[in-house]
């Protein structure tokens, strides 16, 4: 599987395609939620919102994971080797531990100051594994 991945003109640009639809599908969402934590859009129920917003960010997530590691299969050594994809990775645990710990106290009930400050570390963990994600391929 791995030797058609590194040999078809079509295979690993359709990943890239789908890793980042994935990601649009994640970080789209997560702003979309956080602008209502911040109060834009008063009128929409949290909770609603939030279910619809969250299954899409699980599903951008789960396009994401799929792809990245099929995409890591082609290439696991060089990658291993790349500080920029381990600092990738260990930003993609700090970003489930802040949402280990945001959902963990309720913040989408309590949309407090924390949660707040949760919803925005959230957005710069995300922009900062974007970020690494294209400087992969330049390092």
């Amino acid at each position: 599987m791995w030797a058609a991945l590194q040999t078809s003109a079509w295979a690993y640009p359709a990943l890239e395609v789908a890793h980042l639809f994935g990601i649009a599908l994640l970080l789209g969402n997560l702003v979309l939620l956080e602008l209502r934590v911040f109060g834009v859009g008063a009128a929409l129920p949290v909770q609603a919102l939030a279910r619809l917003s969250l299954t899409l960010v699980g599903a951008g997530f789960g396009l994401a994971a799929a792809s990245g590691l099929l995409m890591f299969g082609t290439q696991p050594a060089e990658l291993l080797a790349n500080r920029v994809f381990t600092l990738k990775m260990l930003l993609l645990l700090l970003a489930a531990c802040n949402a280990g710990w945001f959902h963990g106290r309720g913040s989408l009930h309590k949309l407090d100051a924390l949660a707040r400050v949760q919803m925005v570390l959230s957005t710069l963990i995300w922009l900062a594994v974007l970020s690494c994600g294209r400087w992969i391929a330049y390092n």
